[in-house]
């Protein structure tokens, strides 16, 4: 039976993990993420409700894992990105100046 290659990544703001992991043809992204330990070092993630992607684009957990993958682990967002930029549109109406450069 063929192997893949792949790797595991979770990044932090001071750090990025990364894990080479070997599996059978047919794994799928959850698996390799199981198999990679990364869950040992990083004991806050919480990897059955975690949201992961393949180099960059989201994908489901039940999803095959192609040689070569980058498998990365996405942390929940601090804060929601639309209403940030409702904030910050809010104080710039308020008469603050937006800074330039």
């Amino acid at each position: 039976m063929s192997k893949v290659r792949a790797e595991v990544v979770y990044a932090l703001p001071q750090r990025q993990t990364v894990v080479a992991v070997e599996l059978a043809h047919g794994a799928t992204v959850y698996q390799a993420v199981m198999v990679s330990g990364i869950g040992r070092d990083h004991p806050e993630l919480d990897l059955d409700n975690a949201d992961f992607g393949i180099w960059g684009e989201r994908v489901r957990a039940d999803e095959c894992v192609s040689d070569g993958d980058r498998i990365e682990i996405y942390r929940p967002l601090v804060a929601d990105p639309k209403t940030m930029r409702r904030k910050r549109a809010n104080l710039n109406r308020s008469g603050k100046r937006r800074r330039k450069g």
